[in-house]
């Protein structure tokens, strides 16, 4: 594809709820551009996106899947399409914050049977955080129970204005069989090959479409002056003159245009693929945005860049996806913000300031691989063997003006789902290290904490961590057993206790000699350990006290009466016994210890438990519900407040004990419509009845 003809690239997002149909319109569309002989179907796990056994077994998207074809309009122009099939669960919101990075059009694919559903707001939240333009398509016309116009009457209360039905189905459930094009005014009637003929609107809908006629001209003319003064002047704009005006609407996020299709009966399917090229805009009317570094010398911040999309400028890609694949090893995914590509390019990744060599370019559909010989700016393409580009990175020519920029950030998607894991061999435990590693290269929701004892493995939810660690025994040959994340208690000591640490030991030749007088007591919450030396006259000699600060640290960490780590302490040592041959440090390094454990003994100890602070974010109406959760978890609500599209957020202090699997219990208890997100806060005292056996 040469510069003449990059302007005709289509990197489109398909985004919404599970179910909606994105994986079998996917199909459909790819069917209608000879890519396929036939359709593949979800439940024969025969489709192109979903190829990966964990998604077959589900029968749902678990990742993005890519789908690259050639769409020749009416008019003879052909258009280089990429679709990207993003999953519709909350687990796997990392795949769709993938895909909105690199498209230039968000398609909303809405259940004409389901309606405006959990994942629809949730993908609508993104595509617009994101400032992708988008379409709506409407799905599923020709199942039961399917309305059109109840789902056009819910896109507008849930999201407001500015929804353009572009169509009409012609029939509903069974009896679908076309759509009627409200800018032409002209009826589409199809045949079982998918193939339509044109004609007059039938009778039954032709009012309506004419009322909607003149609304959608009104709406489309009413954001161009010059257009809606010829208008209002009595000159009726063409369908041609009027999608012209709508694309740059769609462009500017004026305007969002509804259709309507099936991909079973591939009704309004080659519709849909000639509005996504004739609305979404080309890849040089949406600049990419890149990071650039404050110059030498200077005290500003890095500032956000525009990037032209020019074929013949300098280099500069984003690896925007990494899939491990059992074959070739590590995939790269690309997307080319500026110049061109070829196999044998030398580039620089602009962070770890490596130099990666393009061994070969390929463009993935679904498993398969298809060689290419370039890829110039605004397509995605494929590389294998990039060991030093993790996602998220830009490469550039060496001396080009890309090497100071890095990509945006993606969205921040902090983990709130965790299990621990336990190697089930040797050789599982010696390569789980590498292999969890990997996978938290290929998804940045995964995160490997091994901060404590145990390595804990933490996502979006039970679906996301579940199908990790499926494809860590299937890809990497890793197996683990799973157990709920242990709960990190703590204990501090109850009141301030004098206590006698000693070591004495004789059995011929030097022995171990060492006795020191210890004032143990609590310190303020979050203080950690404070030793104080209180020594006077030389009783404990100077060169064993950093021992015996060492000593009672290491009886805090082996824990107290009830078997946690011990926090918030206060040792001084304040007189002691030393022998002038027998004394040594790992004599007052013990004795420090046996004190310390014969203080807290004495004295007791209060259990210390993790209070994380938890933000919920829901719509009003299940306000109630959710802070009644809360406080049956012991949390103490915070604050709450009002957000945009008649949502509310909820924050409370939550013993961390209460909130294993909070946020799968959210999600029923609002319909999958909450935002969790939960961090570390601070220790409380657990209450004794509930103190952990």
């Amino acid at each position: 594809m040469d510069q003449a003809t990059t302007p005709r690239i289509r990197t489109v997002a398909l985004v919404g709820a599970a179910g909606a149909g994105k994986t079998t319109l996917t199909e459909a569309l790819l069917h209608r551009a000879g890519v396929t002989g036939r359709p593949g179907r979800v439940e024969d796990g025969s489709t192109v996106t979903d190829h990966e056994p964990e998604e077959i077994a589900r029968g749902l998207s678990l990742s993005l899947g890519l789908a690259p074809f050639t769409w020749r309009l009416g008019t003879g122009d052909e258009y280089d399409v990429t679709l990207l099939d993003t999953p519709g669960s909350a687990d796997f919101a990392g795949s769709l914050d993938a895909a909105l990075a690199v498209a230039d059009l968000a398609v909303l694919v809405v259940s004409a049977v389901d309606g405006v559903q959990a994942g629809t707001h949730a993908a609508w939240r993104a595509v617009a955080e994101a400032g992708l333009p988008r379409l709506v398509v409407v799905t599923k016309e020709d199942k039961a129970r399917a309305d059109f116009h109840h789902v056009l009457a819910d896109l507008r209360e849930a999201f407001g204005e500015g929804f353009v039905p572009l169509e009409l189905p012609l029939g509903e459930e069974a009896a679908f069989h076309g759509v009627a094009d409200v800018l032409s005014e002209e009826g589409l009637e199809y045949a079982a090959d998918g193939r339509h003929s044109t004609g007059t609107v039938p009778a039954d809908v032709a009012e309506e479409e004419h009322r909607l006629h003149g609304e959608v001209t009104e709406e489309i003319v009413s954001h161009d002056d010059e257009a809606l003064e010829r208008y209002l002047g009595g000159d009726e704009p063409s369908a041609a003159e009027l999608g012209r005006t709508l694309a740059h609407e769609v462009r500017d996020l004026e305007a969002f245009p509804v259709l309507v299709a099936s991909g079973v009966t591939e009704v309004g399917v080659d519709r849909l693929a000639d509005l996504v090229c004739e609305l979404g805009p080309a890849p040089g009317e949406r600049p990419a945005v890149v990071v650039a570094g404050p110059t030498s010398g200077s005290s500003a911040g890095p500032t956000r860049v525009e990037v032209a999309v020019d074929p013949a400028g300098p280099v500069l890609v984003h690896a925007f996806r990494t899939v491990a694949d059992p074959f070739v090893g590590q995939v790269t995914l690309l997307r080319v913000l500026s110049g061109t590509v070829r196999p044998g390019d030398r580039l620089l990744n602009t962070t770890s300031r490596t130099e990666e060599r393009v061994p070969g370019l390929f463009r993935l559909r679904g498993k398969e691989h298809l060689p290419v010989d370039a890829a110039v700016a605004g397509q995605v393409v494929a590389v294998a063997k990039l060991t030093a580009t993790p996602s998220g990175s830009l490469l550039t020519d060496k001396a080009g003006p890309g090497a100071a920029m890095t990509a945006p950030p993606p969205p921040h998607r902090a983990p709130v789902f965790g299990l621990a894991l336990t190697p089930v061999s040797q050789s599982d435990d010696d390569r789980l290290s590498g292999a969890l590693t990997r996978l938290a290269a290929e998804d940045a929701t995964l995160v490997v904490d091994r901060s404590s004892d145990h390595t804990v493995l933490r996502g979006l939810g039970d679906t996301h961590l579940a199908v990790a660690l499926e494809r860590l025994a299937r890809v990497f040959g890793v197996h683990v057993t799973t157990s709920a994340v242990p709960v990190a208690y703590r204990e501090t000591i109850r009141r301030t206790v004098e206590a006698e640490g000693k070591v004495k030991k004789q059995s011929g030749g030097h022995g171990q000699f060492a006795v020191v007088q210890l004032r143990v007591g609590p310190l303020p919450h979050g203080e950690g350990y404070a030793f104080v030396d209180s020594v006077v006259g030389g009783s404990v000699p100077r060169q064993y006290l950093p021992s015996v600060e060492r000593g009672a640290a290491e009886a805090m960490a082996h824990g107290g009466p009830h078997g946690y780590p011990v926090v918030d302490l206060r040792v001084e040592v304040y007189d002691g016994k030393s022998h002038s041959v027998d004394s040594s440090d790992m004599a007052f390094r013990a004795a420090a210890a046996n004190g310390v454990r014969e203080a807290l003994a004495a004295a007791g100890t209060v259990v210390l438990e993790p209070i994380d602070h938890v933000t919920v974010v829901v719509p009003s109406a299940a306000q109630g519900d959710v802070m009644g959760d809360l406080s049956g978890r012991r949390g103490r609500i915070t604050t709450t407040s009002a957000r945009d599209g008649g949502l509310v957020a909820i924050e409370a202090d939550v013993p961390q004990a209460e909130l294993a699997r909070y946020v799968l219990d959210l999600r029923s208890l609002t319909g999958g419509r909450a935002e969790l997100t939960v961090h570390p806060s601070h220790y409380d005292p657990c209450p004794d009845h509930l103190l952990p056996t």
